[in-house]
């Protein structure tokens, strides 16, 4: 017992210290590319869309999966609360009132007994082990917290995205209704020249099949458009066919690049990762509760109890106890031992865990500045297309109004340059795609609102259930 007590400190001193998480990674100095603005907390507010912005307020504070996200993080501090408990004492009061009647050939009795007792109970964190096991619970709830902000920055960034695909479908919807418009016009103007025998039915025919596939895509586009609102609804938390009150949305100019920082700056802003290092942290306070829960413990317990036959009389007797109690594991089977190992590869695994999430979080930055740095190449070259189909297709048909080509020749110039105007809007689109997710992977956390939690609502049958106080 004496070497015990010797060795306690040393054993207390190891198995209680936070240990730091170790750089897993080696991180790149910088991202292949970086702007000059700075990035706001709140990263929609850069693309200066006070529609986008009201969408996106309204999804924070009504969306169920973000809820569910702020009722997690209300569970695990209860937990952490819960776990905590145990470093203060345990008191408990407890009353007693009985009565007994005894009968007798000669007389009826009646006795009664009153009593008063409280009691104490309370284990020597001699070890560190209570305060592990608080301590990993409250890092798990800093974790949640953590997990509720990645949450926010992921459905800010959908509702970003879902915002612009349907501002995109509504611009498809009208530019496919200007085509719709202009072939319908080109397809009178050619119904009149075959009437008067100028030009071949084949022609018209041709015109009349473009015509009939421009109002086939119109009637998709607004399938697609229709959809969209309703998953954008959803995101919002109200009812597919609610009105959100909100204009419809436009594509947005996209602005100048964000400044990206250093790789290494990801580690300290990105809620996911934060959460990943508490991950780390949590599981090696269980490893320490696990060592500690090798070694015996200590508890102290008191009590103290009065009683009488009469109310008056319980004071006046008082019987207090004090004890103080050594559990030592001695015999069970290897499985402390087990659970030592078991909270390890835990550890182990975690680390692990947190460098994959730090080197996919460097990978989407990179990922979406390659994105839009390609895209915008690709929407300059759309841009020039679009530029020569136009004057393609009017010497097309100059050419074939002064009798020089076929029909078919100025249809192809048609169909291509529609297809362009078509292509270059979700070539925009692609851009701010790009852009949103660049700002998702480089987004930390502001300040959120709480939405106020849901509970039961009462019933007329609960009502005429009894109710016991």
């Amino acid at each position: 017992m004496n070497a015990l007590i010797l060795v306690s400190p040393l054993l207390f001193g190891c198995q209680t210290s936070m240990h730091s998480v170790p750089n897993v990674v080696d991180l790149p100095t910088s991202f292949t590319q970086s702007g000059d603005s700075v990035l706001p907390e709140q990263w929609w507010i850069a693309f200066e869309d006070p529609g986008l912005s009201a969408a996106i307020e309204m999804a924070l504070q009504d969306n169920f999966d973000l809820r569910s996200a702020w009722d997690r993080l209300a569970q695990a501090q209860a937990i952490a609360r819960s776990e905590g408990a145990d470093l203060t004492p345990s008191v408990d009061a407890t009353g007693g009132i009985g009565r007994s009647y005894t009968k007798n050939s000669t007389t009826d009795s009646y006795d009664g007994s009153y009593s008063l007792g409280l009691s104490m109970s309370y284990e020597l964190d001699v070890w560190g082990r209570v305060r592990s096991v608080r301590d990993a619970a409250v890092l798990e709830a800093q974790a949640s917290e953590q997990d509720l902000h990645a949450a926010a920055i992921t459905l800010s960034a959908s509702v970003a995205s879902v915002w612009y695909q349907l501002g995109e479908q509504l611009e498809q919807i009208r530019l496919i209704q200007q085509q719709d418009d202009s072939n319908r016009k080109v397809l009178e103007l050619l119904t009149l020249q075959f009437n008067q025998g100028q030009i071949l039915v084949a022609d018209v025919l041709r015109q009349q099949q473009l015509v009939e596939q421009t109002a086939g895509e119109l009637t998709l586009a607004e399938r697609d458009a229709t959809i969209t609102r309703h998953q954008l609804a959803v995101l919002l938390g109200r009812s597919p066919k609610d009105d959100l009150g909100l204009p419809d949305p436009e594509l947005a100019s996209l602005g100048p690049l964000p400044a990206t920082g250093l790789p290494s700056e990801l580690l300290q802003r990105r809620p996911d990762l934060l959460s990943a290092e508490k991950a780390i942290m949590a599981a090696d306070r269980d490893l320490a509760t696990a060592i500690a829960d090798q070694y015996p413990r200590v508890s102290l317990s008191a009590s103290i109890e009065t009683g009488g036959t009469q109310i008056r009389d319980i004071f006046d007797d008082w019987m207090a106890n004090l004890a103080a109690n050594l559990t030592q594991p001695l015999i069970d089977g290897g499985r402390r031992e087990a659970e030592v190992d078991r909270n390890e590869a835990v550890v182990s695994e975690a680390m692990n865990e947190y460098g994959t999430a730090i080197l996919t979080a460097v990978q989407e930055v990179e990922d979406s500045l390659a994105e839009e740095s390609h895209q915008q190449r690709y929407h300059s070259s759309l841009q020039q297309q679009l530029e020569t189909a136009g004057q393609v297709y009017e010497r097309t048909r100059d050419s074939y109004l002064n009798g020089q080509l076929n029909y078919i020749s100025v249809l192809d110039a048609l169909i291509s340059l529609q297809s362009l105007q078509r292509e270059e809007l979700s070539s925009r689109r692609s851009l701010l795609e790009a852009r949103i997710e660049l700002c998702r992977a480089l987004a930390g956390s502001w300040e959120l609102p709480q939405p106020k939690p849901f509970a039961m609502e009462t019933t007329p049958e609960d009502d005429a259930r009894p109710q016991f106080e």
